[in-house]
């Protein structure tokens, strides 16, 4: 592990590598998969939440794959994950709490990553380093200065990286796009993205001994030493800003990614403003606003606003995550859900809409971002949503949350990643990482 990475050689490494361009990159490596009658040998690291879904999908698809490890800090979480992939393969699956070991295969080829938000580029970043392909979740960076330095590790290093913002293979995302493309609503000016969802109110708890067999010490990793809590545990981790990003970064990244995507802008806004507070969920231990509203503003003049409503579980437009994209000729109302319609002309007559096979689940593109992935893993053609990609999204939530941290209306400079008006803003742009939990040097 190498040392600190402090903010002056954060801010050195973007200008040189313009961290806000998202053009893709040609991966020229060869595969370890000789062809596509070889399964590709992976790990699974992170064995709760978001897991189980990727596991059970693999054993319900029966993919090209051979598992060779499932990792975790807590054991429990192990067992699982091994239910789901029972009778998957007729080997055992070998076992770690330390990522380290599974690295050190070099039969391994891929991993997915699934661990609290702040583990995702350690682990990346030494998975490339180790040779591995690496299918990471979101957001794909715990802070801005993360997302720049996967962008590095995966060119230097010729690894195929996905990053789990999975509308980017959705079979409703491919269908939009066809009329996008074709201009069916002119030139998109505005995209809204909104989530739309009624949380609970997680009530503070005393801290208390972590549970026998878990490391506490490694699930803390990166982040400071703090005592046991089991709030800040297991499924409620996500609202603690020492591992996590809130709604924005949990469940808002993948309406804003989409935002990004129907917009079409490719850069870092120049501008960003935040608004928010505690609307509903009075009491909850969480460290962000339970409501947010942030707009973003591009060079060209064009806006992505992002909207969290706590309050209500009947969405906008009837969905309760989704995004509308206005147009110079009209608009679509688009969600991840699996639906999308347009509305056209001075009247916003009805105009297509998404075809019915698609509609619900089918549409969320689960199966077939793994399955990009995948092939792209023997290919070597860039991923869908490659880590140019996923930082043009989770840039946006850093940035957002920033902005609404200082209450200030913020100009940021993508070219150098760093905002012009504001000194304490830019320190938020990264963090330190407690030893020995330090990133790889990249």
């Amino acid at each position: 592990m190498a040392n600190d990475v402090t903010r002056r050689d954060f801010l050195s490494d973007s200008s040189k590598l313009a961290a806000g361009s998202i053009a893709a990159v040609g991966l020229q490596q060869a595969s370890a998969v000789a062809s596509t009658d070889q399964p590709v040998e992976i790990a699974l690291i992170g064995c709760g939440g978001i897991m189980n879904h990727h596991a059970r999908g693999f054993a319900k698809r029966k993919s090209n794959v051979h598992f060779r490890w499932l990792c975790d800090v807590d054991p429990k979480q192990i067992d699982s994950i091994d239910g789901h992939l029972d009778g998957f393969q007729t080997d055992a699956i070998k076992r770690a709490t330390r990522y380290e070991d599974v690295l050190e295969d070099k039969n391994v080829e891929a991993v997915v990553i699934a661990t609290p938000h702040h583990w995702h580029v350690p682990i990346a970043i030494a998975a490339m380093q180790a040779g591995k392909d690496v299918y990471v979740e979101k957001p794909i960076s715990h802070v801005f200065s993360e997302g720049p330095l996967m962008i590095k590790a995966a060119r230097k290093y010729g690894r195929i990286v996905q990053h789990g913002t999975q509308m980017r293979s959705s079979p409703v995302k491919v269908e939009a796009e066809k009329l996008l493309k074709q201009g069916i609503i002119g030139e998109v000016k505005i995209a809204r993205a909104w989530t739309a969802e009624v949380r609970e109110v997680q009530k503070a708890v005393p801290d208390s001994d972590p549970p026998n067999n878990v490391d506490y010490d490694r699930w803390l990793g990166p982040a400071p030493k703090r005592p046991f809590n089991k709030t800040r545990f297991h499924r409620t981790w996500r609202v603690f800003r020492d591992y996590a990003n809130g709604e924005i970064g949990d469940d808002g990244i993948h309406d804003i990614d989409m935002a990004v995507w129907g917009l079409g802008e490719k850069y870092m806004p120049k501008q960003i403003t935040a608004r928010g507070g505690i609307m509903k969920l009075h009491g909850h231990v969480s460290e962000y606003p339970d409501n947010m509203n942030v707009t973003y503003e591009y060079e060209d003049g064009k806006l992505l606003i992002y909207e969290n409503y706590p309050f209500t579980s009947y969405g906008l437009h009837g969905f309760d995550n989704g995004n509308v994209f206005y147009g110079t000729e009209g608009y679509m109302v688009f969600s991840r859900r699996g639906a999308f319609s347009v509305y056209l002309g001075p009247k916003s007559k009805p105009g297509p809409t998404e075809s019915p096979e698609i509609r619900g689940n089918a549409g969320r593109g689960y199966d077939e971002h793994m399955e990009n992935f995948l092939e792209c893993i023997r290919t070597r053609k860039p991923a869908n949503a490659r880590p140019e990609i996923g930082h043009s999204s989770s840039g946006l939530i850093h940035l957002g949350d920033i902005a609404y941290q200082t209450g200030q209306v913020l100009n940021f400079d993508g070219r150098k990643s760093r905002f012009t008006n504001n000194d304490a803003a830019n320190d938020m742009l990264t963090k330190n990482y407690r030893k020995p939990y330090q990133l790889p040097e990249v």
